[in-house]
């Protein structure tokens, strides 16, 4: 075998890694189970071989990679100079999460926020966890530096779509303008992409898009803070500038 076939032959099993990952992502995200931190099944992808980083990294630019970051009884943080999202939609819920130990409880009430098509300025991701006993906290970030405090005006540099938060807690600290948006529409009701938010309980509270446009309600906020159990990206991902570290202690900002 030449080198040319034998690195043919690397980059297709890598590919195919990638996109076998890429679909257990889905099915996940898709059976409303929170389950343990994606980071370790993300580097059991990536570490054999080195087949997953190049692969990973083409489907990415063919907008192909799902991404779906969990962390187990531990919400992360989550912040943007600033969103600005079409066909957006938001329900109440209890999802199931389960813990390390294997058992599962659906009793802390959430927001589940989806956008067909969200734009975001710089984004900044926290998660805070201890090895040993020492504390260390993982920064994700991408495009444009996220600043305490936001922004007069914002310019989206990150484009998302299917985008959906799952959070206790998710704040703009400053203006924000809905537009085509009904309060109050029966969580049943409330579509996202043309599907259903999952977890929606008939009758319950609900935000959704009044008539049926092609753009569906739209939102944008600047300062966007959410501590959040879960962000899933079940459409394509497109960033800029990604970085991943990791720092000693309770990291506040990136």
């Amino acid at each position: 075998m030449n080198l040319r076939q034998s690195t043919r032959q690397w980059h297709t099993r890598g590919r195919t890694a990638a996109l076998d990952w890429n679909r257990r992502m889905l099915e996940e995200a898709a059976d409303g189970t929170r389950r343990g931190t994606c980071w370790g099944r993300c580097a059991a992808v990536l570490l054999p071989a080195g087949l997953g980083a190049g692969a990973l990294g083409a489907s990415m630019a063919a907008g192909v990679l799902a991404a779906s970051f969990n962390v187990t009884n531990t919400p992360f943080t989550l912040m943007s100079n600033g969103v600005s999202g079409t066909g957006f939609g938001a329900i109440l819920n209890t999802p199931t999460i389960e813990s390390n130990t294997g058992t599962t409880s659906n009793s802390t009430a959430m927001a589940r926020v989806g956008f067909a098509s969200a734009n975001l300025a710089g984004l900044c991701g926290i998660v805070h966890q201890s090895f040993a006993g020492v504390g260390y906290s993982l920064l994700l970030t991408a495009g444009q530096q996220v600043t305490a405090t936001p922004p007069a005006t914002f310019t989206t540099d990150l484009n998302a779509s299917n985008l959906y938060i799952e959070a206790p807690s998710l704040n703009a600290s400053g203006s924000t303008t809905l537009q085509n948006a009904v309060l109050g529409m029966a969580a049943d009701q409330v579509m996202v992409a043309g599907s259903p938010l999952t977890g929606a309980q008939a009758g319950g509270f609900g935000l959704g898009s009044a008539g049926s446009g092609p753009g569906g309600s739209t939102v944008t906020l600047a300062g966007l803070n959410a501590t959040a159990n879960t962000a899933e990206i079940a459409g394509s991902l497109t960033l800029q500038s990604l970085s991943i570290r990791v720092v000693p202690g309770s990291a506040t900002s990136c």
